[in-house]
């Protein structure tokens, strides 16, 4: 070692100092390494730099983008998402007239559960298809109710918001919100919505972009939890969704909106607020 130090033109004590440093540095980037690692495999591999580097900071940790980026290619942890749009599936020709207004444009919602919005999706299994309806908390992005079924009548979105209701008991005056679709536009349904003095929104015509909080969750849903995998019955898939949404998407992804927390714990937060502030 004193070869190098005289080699290098440094004390020994700098040259061992420098050798130290270089130790700790090492052990520094392998132990944010591990938890980079950490994060995305409890991710399912869905986490992208810039989530992690949310997840890092919510937990006193520093971390820039630009590092974490590079990490994450060398150890090859690459995020599966990728563009994608999803289609609406119902059917809004009958209601094209007057009578539908759109109550969320322009709105700003601060508390949860005083705006939801709803859509349907297709999921596919080796049986044929399985239709999804869900409910969702504008603010949060928390899933309140969630209906499945292999068609795609008003019963489905009927079931979902009696789910949503039953477990969060949404009050006189909440926005519901969706695109006009046959579904949500039936008597049954809106009939039903009247009896628990929720209020009736809806998507204008041409204008698919006036649900893009039900359509974001359709695609992450499927890039997360469905892609590249094969279901061989609607009973299996109906199970996986199920638990996809109740025990990692409401609980614990985190999105950057919400400040790097997951729907549940944000709303958590907006919720204990607004009681302080009562």
């Amino acid at each position: 070692m004193a070869k190098w130090a005289a080699f290098f033109q440094v004390s020994r004590s700098g040259y061992y100092a420098h050798i130290e440093g270089q130790e700790r540095r090492e052990r520094k980037e392998g132990a944010l390494k591990n938890m980079i690692k950490k994060i995305f495999d409890e991710s399912g591999g869905t986490y992208g730099p810039e989530r992690i580097c949310g997840v890092l900071r919510n937990h006193g940790h520093k971390a820039s983008y630009r590092k974490i980026s590079s990490h994450m290619a060398e150890m090859g942890l690459n995020s599966i998402h990728n563009r994608h749009r999803t289609k609406s599936l119902t059917d809004s020709r009958k209601a094209r007239g007057v009578g539908y207004p759109n109550l969320v444009v322009g709105q700003i919602f601060d508390k949860p559960r005083m705006a939801v919005c709803s859509d349907i999706t297709y999921l596919k299994s080796g049986e044929g298809w399985l239709y999804l309806c869900m409910v969702k908390d504008i603010i949060s992005g928390e899933i309140l109710g969630e209906a499945t079924a292999d068609n795609m009548k008003k019963e489905l979105v009927i079931q979902a918001f009696v789910n949503a209701q039953a477990r969060h008991n949404l009050s006189a005056g909440t926005i519901f919100h969706s695109d006009r679709g046959s579904q949500y536009t039936s008597q049954a349904f809106m009939d039903m919505l009247k009896l628990y003095g929720i209020k009736q929104s809806f998507s204008r015509v041409g204008m698919p972009g006036d649900n893009a909080w039900a359509e974001s969750f359709f695609a992450t849903l499927k890039k997360e939890c469905i892609h590249w995998r094969h279901f061989a019955t609607r009973d299996e898939l109906r199970q996986i969704v199920f638990a996809w949404i109740e025990s990692f998407y409401n609980t614990k992804r985190v999105q950057a909106r919400l400040g790097y927390l997951s729907p549940r714990a944000y709303a958590a937060m907006l919720t204990a607020r607004a009681n302080q502030a009562a």
